[in-house]
């Protein structure tokens, strides 16, 4: 009975690193995660491809190992950011949750079989993930890292060939393990906190942890001479040591490295083991005392006005519930770190430098870039229902048409999405420019805003939050292969407003452009506000089979043949 206990919890434990409560009653969490393993496989895929293309023979010695050391240190680095994030994103699920105790609690289930399949469950998703990322890449550069001496056979039959196997697998594996445990610790640590605190940490440390780790991968030194003792401070080079000394080429320079990759995989397994243990059972005693959302703090209570009476009380429920619950800002924090990333990466390459008037046109790509990482991040997060068994109270009191509904929820993505980007933007660009400059940007940003929106509320024909949730319906895979030409396409439309600028009739041309874009948006958007027939609380699958319209004496074809000849 102990054993079927600990399959049964397992397998749930594992496909629950997403809130099933959220999910539609036709969703499968199989879809989502399979997008996201296909994902993972094609980044393997591209850097294994680039392993087979390579080609060092004329490159000498010296500057043929630094060039592997570089490509050993990228996939290294990769593993462990990937990790941490999996690690960030999956922070909810690591502990039960309120109704795991509430069903488990009064069966005769052994506290230490829960904590067993959990422990099971998240060493299993870390492992695929690994696995997943590494899975073309561990085939593939082993060989390009072992010498070849003598014929394929010989490669084959070759000891060192199944070395470097082992010692990149170790490798990737021990990486990820470290940076996960590492945030195992600090969930742990945070876990011994009272419930009311812990709630309001836990945001806070996940924010912090995702904004650490893109930083530090987009940030990290090259391996450099005068480098040499930032690098000794950085995990992703410690393991790059480890890899050296278990593939048997240690380099005098990576001795201490490869020494502080083991001490540091034993103090993270060592703090999180503790803190895990001493955190979980104590989390199972108070996870019933107190909600989960944390409740607001009893301030100057007024409410601004965004409209009529329907469109403020959208806009105010969303804003709260913004506010409010820890899930749906972890996922807008997701997007805004992907945002900054990107930003952080564009201000290290020389075109950065080349500007505005002989300045700086950082400011013009990093506003359009966050503007599209906030609206997009605020409606996927207006698709992540709150609370499904609350929705009750939007399906009795829907009594207004559908047109007002839907100019409710346009009005409060552009409250919460382009507003606050468009502030903080006009705030900064009129600090640092001439206000002729700051505010021709500010309008083609405006604009900018506005076809975002109307573009992410297509189709869309739901109250924010109050929807059921159906994975895989976003084809992530396929949206970030798009954002790759997105971001060639933002680059080079900022290059075009840095030049229009400075020259009145471009930037009257763009500007008409822009315009005519913005209102094609809306007309597209608004013109399907006719044809929706009511709000979904539900989301469902596209129909498979489709009614051909066929008639016979006035009766569908298909009922008539279901009820037999008419006499």
């Amino acid at each position: 009975m102990t054993r079927l206990q600990f399959r049964v919890l397992y397998r749930e434990f594992l496909f629950r690193m997403v809130d099933l409560e959220l999910l539609s009653a036709q969703g499968d969490i199989t879809k989502l995660l399979g997008q996201f393993a296909g994902l993972l496989i094609f980044i393997s895929s591209v850097q294994a491809l680039g392993a087979l293309l390579f080609d060092g023979r004329r490159m000498s010695t010296s500057t043929l190992m630094i060039f592997y050391w570089r490509q050993e240190h990228s996939l290294i680095a990769m593993t462990m950011v990937v990790v941490g994030l999996f690690a960030v994103l999956s922070w909810d699920s690591m502990f039960p949750d309120r109704r795991d105790v509430l069903v488990l609690a009064p069966l005769p289930i052994r506290a230490r079989t829960l904590f067993l399949a959990k422990v099971a469950a998240l060493a299993t998703a870390l492992n695929l993930t690994v696995v997943a990322l590494n899975v073309f890449t561990g085939l593939v550069w082993p060989c390009r890292l072992t010498p070849a001496n003598g014929g394929f056979l010989d490669v084959i039959l070759s000891l060192a060939l199944y070395r470097s196997f082992a010692a990149y697998w170790i490798t990737m594996l021990s990486a990820g393990a470290f940076i996960f445990c590492s945030v195992l610790s600090v969930q742990g640590l945070a876990g011994l906190l009272p419930r009311r605190r812990f709630l309001r940490a836990s945001a806070f440390l996940q924010m912090a942890a995702f904004c650490l780790l893109v930083s530090v991968y987009f940030l990290e030194p090259s391996l450099a001479p005068e480098n040499q003792r930032v690098l000794a401070w950085l995990p992703s080079y410690w393991f790059l040591g480890l890899f050296q000394a278990l593939n048997g080429s240690m380099h005098p320079a990576m001795v201490v490295l490869a020494r502080r990759a083991w001490m540091g995989l034993a103090i993270a397994g060592f703090g999180a083991a503790t803190a895990f243990l001493l955190s979980y059972f104590r989390t199972l005693r108070r996870i019933v005392e107190e909600p989960d959302i944390v409740p607001g703090s009893h301030g100057l209570n007024w409410s601004p006005r965004f409209g009529n009476s329907l469109e403020t009380a959208i806009v105010l429920f969303s804003i709260r519930t913004l506010l409010r619950s820890r899930q749906h800002r972890v996922v807008l924090a997701f997007y805004l770190g992907v945002g900054f990333a990107i930003v952080l990466l564009f201000i290290k390459t020389p075109r950065a430098q080349v500007g505005l008037l002989g300045g700086n046109m950082t400011p013009l790509f990093s506003s359009v870039v966050i503007m599209c990482l906030w609206v997009v991040g605020t409606r996927v997060v207006f698709s992540m229902p709150l609370d499904l068994r609350a929705n009750w109270i939007f399906r009795i009191t829907e009594v207004r048409t559908m047109r007002e509904y839907l100019a409710a929820i346009r009005r409060t993505l552009f409250v919460l999405g382009v507003v606050p980007v468009w502030a903080a933007s006009a705030g900064l660009l009129l600090s640092i420019w001439a206000w002729r400059l700051a505010a021709g940007h500010l309008l083609i940003l405006g604009l900018w805003g506005m076809i975002l929106a109307y573009l992410c509320l297509h189709g869309f024909q739901k109250i924010p939050f109050t929807c059921s949730y159906l994975p895989g319906k976003s084809y992530v895979h396929m949206v970030v292969l798009c954002s790759m030409g997105i971001l060639l396409l933002i680059l080079k439309g900022v290059e075009f407003e840095r030049r229009a600028l400075r020259d009145p009739a471009s930037y009257g041309r763009m500007l008409l452009i822009f315009c005519i874009a913005a209102g094609c948006a809306r007309w597209r958007t608004v013109a399907l506000a006719g044809e929706a027939a009511a709000l979904r609380f539900e989301e469902t699958e596209p129909e498979e089979v489709f009614v051909l319209g066929l008639y016979r004496d006035g009766v569908l074809a298909i009922e008539a043949a279901s009820t037999g000849p008419v006499a």
